[in-house]
C-alpha cells in the first residue's frame, strides 16, 4: 500500500512521576503540582482546545488562535505530545518551574517526527499557569515563525526498454494555467476564458474552476512537454492577465504516440478508481490510468516524502524536518527505442488501423509493437483479431508437411475451386504461369488459394491447429500485457475447412501471433513472444515442429522472396529473408475489403506488418515492412 499522508488517531500519552527539585511547591508540601499542568497542556496542544488551560498574561482565546496559526500549515496531522520531566527553576524562589514536552508528528504513514520543545511555568498564587511561546510548538521557531507541511511527490519508477534505455522517465513539461493571486477576482473569469480558448478546452468548465479556486491558488488548464508548446499559444499566452506557466517534470515516453496503447498513461485518479480502493488512493494522487502503467502501477509507484519548514512572516522557508520518499520499481520491457520509432515512423502516414510488430526469434523478445494513427488508440499489434489471411498459409502448410506432402509434391493450382457449392478463386492478379499443375512449393511461392484448398481431405480435424500451437498460434498465454496469440477454431463444415487454410473462415489473428508464426518458422523451434522479461511462461505440451519441417518450411517461404509475391525483398541486404503475404476480405458497411498482410524473418528479427484496408500483402504492407528490414540492419 501505498504511504500517503493522512489524519491519524489522536493519542495522548500521560506520563506519571514527573519530577522535579523537592520544592515545598511541589506537591510534596502541600502545595499544587508543576507536573498536573504539564500534563493538562499536553492534552490541550493534541486536542487543540486550550480553554482549561491557565495562561501566564495571555488568555486562552488569544494562546488558542496563536496556536492555531502556528500548526495550520500541518494539514490535518495531529500530534501526539507527552509531557516529560519537569524541572523547578530554584532562581526565582520556587515559582517557576520547566516541563519537557515530548512531540510526534505522523508526517508519513509509519514515519514520525518526534522532538521534544520546553515550556515554561509560573507558580500564581495555587495555580501553574503556562508561559506561552511559539518555542512550545517546536524550539527553533520564535516571533510569527509557523510550521508548514509539504508532501513530496511520489519518484515514480521508469520503464526500460532493450540495452536499458528508459522509455518512460521524468522529462520536462510546462503547467499552463492561471494565478489567483496574480489577476483580481473580478477578471479572473476573463482571464480563464481567453486561456481555454486558445488551448482548445472546455471554457465553460476551466472558468467555474477558475473562480471557485482560493485567491492564491494556481488552476491548471493543460500540460504540455516543454518542447511541443503550439507557437501560437507560446506568442499569446503572455498577453492572459494571471496567466502561469510552471515547470515540472512528468513520467514521459520520448514521443506522444511511442507505444502509448501499449505503455498507457499515467494522471489523477479517477472518482471510481477512489471508490473502488479507498485504502490506496486519495482525490488528487497520481497513478497508472490505462495500459502497462496501470497494470504494474503499485510496482512503479514510489513512496511519497513529507518535509516541515518553519515559515517566518517574510516567507523564508528553514527546513527543520524532511523524509525523502523512494523511486518505485523500474518495469523492464523488451522494446527497442530505436526500431519502435522507427515502426511508428513508418506507419505515421498510414490511414487505416494498422500495426507491426518485430519479434527476436532467439528469445522471443518483442522488439516493436506499433500502432499506427488509424487505430485512434487502439491497441491492435498485440491484441487485435483479425482474419490473417494467407500469411496463414505458413501453418497450413507445415500441417500439409506433416500429412505427407512435401516441397515437391504436384498439386492442382486451378483458377476456381468448389467446396460444398462455395467458390474459391485466387486473387485478382494470380500469376496466370503459376496456374496448372505445379509443385506445393510453386503454389505456396504464389500463394495459391485453390491448391491449397484441394488438399483440405488429408487433414484431421486438428492437425491445423496442431501445427499452429507448434509455430506458437492459438494458445492463449498470460504474458503480462494485453496479448492475442490467434484463434484456430476446428471447421464446422467442408466449406469452413477450405477457407480455415486460407486464412479465413474461423481463423484469427493478431499482428503479434503472425509475427510469432514466422519467428518460430526461423527459429525451428516453438517461440512465446515476450514484453516483460520477469514474466515466466511455461511452454505448452504440443507437437513440436521437426528439424526437417522447419528446414522445409523456411526453404519453401523463402521461394515466396525468389520467385513469388514476395519478390520486393529479395534485395534487402543481410541474411536471407524468408516471408508470406496475404490477403483477407471481410465485409464492412456492406462493402467487401480486404485487410493486406505481410510477414517475414531475416536473420534474428522476425516481423509482421497489418493495415486493414489495402490493395493486397505485397502492394501495401510489403513496402513497409521493406523498409523497416532495411532500417533495422
Amino acid at each position: 500500500m501505498r504511504s500517503r499522508l493522512a489524519c491519524l488517531t489522536v493519542l495522548v500519552l500521560l506520563t506519571a512521576g514527573c519530577t522535579s527539585s523537592g520544592d515545598p511547591d511541589d506537591g510534596d508540601g502541600g502545595g499544587p503540582a508543576p507536573d498536573e499542568a504539564a500534563v493538562a497542556l499536553a492534552s490541550a496542544l493534541v486536542s487543540g482546545e486550550l480553554a482549561d488551560v491557565p495562561f501566564f498574561e495571555q488568555t486562552s482565546q488569544q494562546v488558542s488562535a496563536d496556536y492555531t496559526e502556528v500548526v495550520e500549515g500541518m494539514g490535518d496531522l495531529q500530534p501526539t505530545v507527552e509531557a516529560g520531566e519537569v524541572d523547578i527553576v530554584s532562581e526565582g524562589g520556587g515559582d517557576r518551574a520547566v516541563a519537557t514536552l515530548t512531540w510526534s508528528w505522523p508526517v508519513l504513514e509509519g514515519t514520525e517526527w518526534t522532538y521534544d520543545s520546553e515550556a515554561g511555568l509560573a507558580l500564581v498564587g495555587q495555580e501553574w499557569q503556562v508561559l506561552w511561546a511559539r518555542t512550545v510548538v517546536e524550539p527553533s521557531i520564535a516571533g510569527a515563525t509557523t510550521l508548514d507541511l509539504t508532501p513530496i511527490r511520489a519518484a515514480r519508477g521508469d520503464i526500460t526498454g532493450a540495452r536499458g534505455l528508459a522509455l518512460v522517465t521524468p522529462r520536462p513539461v510546462l503547467r499552463l494555467g492561471i494565478d489567483r493571486s496574480m489577476v483580481p477576482a473580478a477578471r479572473a473569469g476573463q482571464s480563464a476564458q481567453r486561456l481555454a480558448r486558445l488551448i482548445g478546452i472546455d471554457v465553460a468548465a476551466f472558468v467555474e474552476r477558475v473562480e471557485a479556486a482560493g485567491e492564491l491558488a494556481f488552476v491548471e488548464a493543460i500540460v504540455y512537454r516543454a518542447d511541443e508548446v503550439p507557437a501560437d499559444v507560446g506568442q499569446l499566452f503572455d498577453q492572459i492577465r494571471g496567466a502561469r506557466a510552471i515547470g515540472d517534470e512528468v513520467p514521459l515516453a520520448p514521443t506522444r504516440e511511442f507505444a502509448a496503447p501499449i505503455l498507457g498513461t499515467v494522471g489523477e485518479v479517477t472518482a471510481e478508481m477512489v471508490e473502488q480502493d479507498p485504502e490506496r488512493f486519495q482525490p488528487g494522487d497520481q497513478a497508472g490510468l490505462s495500459g502497462l502503467q496501470a497494470r504494474y502501477d503499485e510496482q512503479l509507484q514510489g513512496t511519497p516524502g513529507a518535509v516541515v519548514n518553519a515559515v517566518s512572516s517574510d516567507g523564508v522557508e528553514r527546513e527543520v524536518f524532511r523524509v525523502d520518499g523512494e523511486v518505485g520499481t523500474p518495469l523492464e520491457l523488451t522494446l527497442d527505442l530505436d526500431l519502435q520509432v522507427e515502426a511508428e515512423r513508418l506507419l505515421a502516414d498510414v490511414g487505416p488501423s494498422s500495426a507491426v510488430v518485430a519479434i527476436r526469434p532467439s528469445s522471443g523478445a518483442i522488439v516493436a509493437a506499433a500502432n499506427g494513427p488509424g487505430t485512434e488508440g487502439l491497441n491492435i499489434a498485440t491484441f487485435g483479431q483479425f482474419a490473417p489471411g494467407s500469411t496463414f498459409k505458413s501453418v497450413s502448410t507445415l500441417a500439409l508437411l506433416r500429412a505427407g506432402l512435401t516441397p515437391d509434391t504436384v498439386v492442382p493450382c486451378t483458377p476456381t475451386i468448389t467446396v460444398d457449392g462455395k467458390s474459391f478463386k485466387n486473387y485478382s492478379d494470380y500469376p496466370s504461369s503459376a496456374l496448372g499443375r505445379v509443385t506445393f512449393r510453386t503454389a505456396l511461392a504464389n500463394s495459391c488459394n485453390t491448391a491449397l484448398i484441394s488438399q483440405r481431405g488429408k487433414l484431421g480435424e486438428l492437425d491445423l491447429f496442431d501445427a499452429a500451437a507448434a509455430l506458437g498460434m492459438g494458445i492463449d498465454h498470460d504474458l503480462g500485457f494485453p496479448a492475442y496469440l490467434g484463434q484456430v477454431e476446428p471447421a464446422a463444415s467442408e466449406t469452413e475447412k477450405g477457407a480455415n487454410l486460407i486464412g479465413q473462415g474461423r481463423v484469427l489473428a493478431s499482428p503479434m501471433s503472425m509475427a510469432t508464426v514466422i519467428a518460430s518458422v526461423q527459429r525451428g523451434d516453438l517461440v512465446i513472444p515476450s514484453l516483460l522479461p520477469s514474466v515466466e511462461v511455461t511452454p505448452p505440451d504440443v507437437e513440436p515442429i521437426t528439424g526437417t519441417q522447419a528446414g522445409q518450411l523456411r526453404s519453401m517461404l523463402r521461394s515466396v522472396v525468389t520467385s513469388g509475391s514476395g519478390a520486393g525483398l529479395l534485395d534487402v541486404p543481410g541474411p536471407e529473408v524468408i516471408a508470406k503475404t496475404g490477403t483477407a476480405e471481410f465485409e464492412r458497411g456492406g462493402r467487401l475489403e480486404t485487410h493486406a498482410w505481410m510477414i517475414a524473418a531475416q536473420g534474428d528479427l522476425a516481423v509482421a506488418v497489418f493495415v486493414e484496408v489495402g490493395a493486397s500483402g505485397s502492394r501495401t504492407a510489403g513496402p513497409i515492412l521493406e523498409a523497416f528490414l532495411r532500417a533495422a540492419r
